[in-house]
């Protein structure tokens, strides 16, 4: 695909309020959007989500690896799965999710079938961490909105408190899923999935750091565990189930390079789809994913809520069409690619 020019626009989303896990609190998301325009026009949007937090790439050097493809003689979907020496996984997720983009926009203008937007995605409510009384405040407002499963975020202490004012709250139907961001020690995380298994837990995403830990913790456990910063390609993903650490994975579409990759880890493990707090693309583009899954891999069929919802969380946003949330499912815009459209004045008042 010819590619006459690239633009690399970092830029901020404000969140409502700080959101707070085991790795720390963050007042804004820093994000980088990409436009690939092709030599008949057509612009195809991707987005990168710098995840220097858990030791990824910064987003200086996002930036700069999105701006040198902009040397490249060819950009193409072979040419990066291949790929090219120095991108890292959020670069090469942009390009990649903007490239399917343009392919999607250049269909429709070609007159061919208008994408479907394809059946709603449910979603999980993120409760951030906090006080018991306070994230319980949270998950009420979340269940005001249709939502019925929730994702609470742990390691900042009073963690089996969070979850049993959660639980009473809410009552015995709501499904329950936990992260501790790999916050806990084997000996701590045995203790308080010991003690959370009486809450009918659905899930423990990532209690532990490691594979070899997350085997032993295991089988110590009747809660399911899903790996989430150390599942990051299918090989982890593969390693994992041979290891027994893992019954499901958490992807990022930035975490693991793309939606090819996503794809690749679900035919491993049954998998669902998280936001490592994205941008309106990166939302849509694994809304997609979210899709796709549904009816693939070893998790074909299996019942589980997607992490998507993320962008309630955030005050603003830089998107004149964009996902929807309603009732607790996710709605993808009916536009053509991802369907998403920019709001060019928006997105000049959170540039970086």
């Amino acid at each position: 695909m010819r590619i006459s020019s690239v633009e690399v626009i970092p830029y901020a989303l404000p969140f409502r309020a700080p959101y707070v896990t085991a790795r720390g609190s963050l007042e804004q998301r820093e994000l980088v959007l990409l436009r690939l325009r092709a030599d008949d026009g057509l612009v195809g949007l991707g987005e990168a989500v710098p995840l220097s937090l858990r030791g990824g790439a910064s987003l200086a050097r996002v930036v700069g690896e999105l701006e040198l493809l902009g040397e490249l003689e060819e950009l193409s979907e072979d040419r990066l799965e291949g790929g090219v020496p120095g991108l890292s996984a959020p670069a090469r997720c942009a390009a990649l999710t903007a490239l399917a983009d343009l392919r999607g926009r250049r269909a429709a203008a070609a007159g061919q079938a208008k994408r479907e937007s394809g059946p709603a995605v449910r979603c999980n409510a993120t409760l951030v961490a906090g006080p018991p009384a306070a994230v319980t405040a949270e998950a009420l407002d979340w269940a005001a909105a249709g939502f019925s499963t929730f994702k609470l975020k742990l390691g900042t202490g009073e963690d089996v408190g969070q979850v049993r004012a959660v639980r009473e709250a809410l009552g015995p139907e709501p499904r329950l899923r936990v992260d501790a961001n790999a916050a806990w020690d084997l000996e701590s995380a045995k203790r308080i999935l010991g003690e959370l298994e009486e809450l009918d837990v659905e899930l423990a995403e990532q209690p532990v750091a490691t594979l070899e830990e997350a085997a032993k913790l295991a089988t110590a456990t009747s809660i399911p565990i899903a790996g989430d910063e150390s599942i990051e390609s299918q090989t982890d993903a593969e390693r994992a189930a041979v290891l027994g650490a893992c019954q499901l994975a958490g992807i990022k579409l930035s975490k693991v390079g793309g939606p090819e990759e996503a794809i690749a880890i679900a035919e491993v493990l049954p998998s669902y789809l998280s936001s490592a707090l994205d941008g309106p693309v990166g939302i849509a583009a694994a809304a997609q994913v979210a899709q796709t899954l549904a009816t693939s891999g070893p998790g074909g069929g299996i019942d589980l809520a997607h992490g998507l919802a993320t962008q309630r969380l955030f005050a603003e946003t830089v998107a004149t069409a964009e996902c929807e949330l309603r009732d607790g499912f996710l709605h993808l815009p009916p536009g053509p690619g991802l369907g998403v459209e920019i709001d060019e004045r928006a997105l000049d008042l959170h540039r970086l």
